[in-house]
């Protein structure tokens, strides 16, 4: 099972999206868990953040439409979250695979399995 400091053993950092940060950092904010939140500050400062670009808002909406139409909608950020992985080539880590799983050509990946 490769897991996250499998993974740091062989890259510098993560690469995720400024989606991902969002969402992580929401939830600690909630949990007021500051010990957290400067973790993730030096996560980030060692990490790849990609923001949203035209690309891939037009790859996100793709997503929307093709989910809607097959009545099997997720979450913006989620959305948001797949598009920056696919418009990357890279694959997304995740213990919600029932939502990723539904977007065509993204490769999942679940680390505590």
């Amino acid at each position: 099972m490769l897991n996250a400091s499998d993974y740091l053993k062989f890259h510098k950092g993560f690469t995720f999206s400024i989606i991902t940060r969002f969402e992580i950092l929401r939830g600690l904010m909630v949990k007021n868990a500051q010990r957290q939140i400067t973790n993730l500050g030096l996560i980030c400062l060692q990490s790849r953040e990609i923001n949203l670009t035209s690309e891939i808002i037009n790859r996100a909406s793709e997503i929307y439409a093709d989910l809607y139409k097959r009545g099997q909608l997720i979450g913006d950020a989620d959305i948001l979250i797949a598009a920056t992985a696919l418009e990357n080539s890279l694959s997304v880590v995740t213990n919600n695979e029932s939502h990723f799983n539904r977007i065509s050509g993204l490769q999942v990946l679940n680390w505590n399995k």
